[in-house]
């Protein structure tokens, strides 16, 4: 990877500061509600239901019931007693997809300087919490649950190219390089069980959805119905 030597000779990416000042902490500029989250089934029955869900008090209990239900991660996360479980506050999801982000700009040498990827981090939470911005399924999933709470994962299956070597290489756990992508487009070879064909796409689909992303399959190589073997 570039050394910040090598990114600062190169420029850099530099960030002004738009919504976020330099002398409060993005994480007061807002004021915050605790919550309860209740989900219930077409008969009434209650499905899903969660207590003290911090969430800035602008948004509505709609958003609060998507971030309890589906977006905050539920184990594994260090606790003020020192035991494991889940995260409890928009303020912690907002932290660890926007320090992912700002740790792998660094470490590809991305930033002018450490202000720039302080402002990066910075205006990124504070984007998420006012709801300027939402990123894809995939990115509340699985970014930055290496980075803040050392949740690393059984390895998947995942390949990565290593920016030293350039060698294509198996990842040795699930989120240390996690998926963040949203869609994905496979291709089947005409072949029942052997690798690449269909079988085998079954695979690669189910770790696709298995991290919240989607896939589509372009299905050309296959034969129809009644063509000859």
């Amino acid at each position: 990877m570039p050394s910040k030597k090598q990114a600062n000779a190169k420029g850099g990416l530099q960030f002004s500061r738009r919504f976020t000042r330099d002398d409060v902490s993005v994480f007061d500029q807002f004021e915050y509600d605790y919550r309860t989250s209740v989900i219930r089934n077409p008969s009434g029955e209650v499905v899903f239901e969660m207590t003290n869900v911090e969430v800035p008090k602008q948004w509505s209990q709609i958003a609060t019931d998507i971030l309890a239900q589906k977006y905050f991660r539920k184990a594994g996360v260090p606790q003020p007693d020192g035991s494991k479980g889940r995260e409890t506050s928009a303020k912690q999801v907002a932290h660890r997809m926007a320090n992912c982000w700002r740790v792998w700009g660094e470490r590809y040498g991305y930033f002018a300087s450490s202000k720039d990827a302080q402002v990066f981090y910075d205006e990124l939470v504070y984007s998420i919490l006012d709801q300027m911005c939402v990123p894809n399924s995939p990115q509340w999933f699985n970014s930055g649950l290496y980075e803040s709470y050392g949740i690393a994962g059984k390895p998947q299956g995942h390949y990565y190219v290593d920016p030293i070597d350039g060698q294509l290489k198996k990842s040795q756990n699930a989120y240390e390089r996690p998926q963040p992508h949203a869609c994905f487009i496979l291709s089947v070879d005409d072949d029942l069980v052997n690798e690449g064909g269909i079988m085998d796409l079954w695979v690669r689909e189910a770790r696709i959805f298995k991290f919240g992303s989607g896939v589509g399959t372009n299905y050309s190589n296959l034969r129809g119905e009644g063509e000859k073997l």
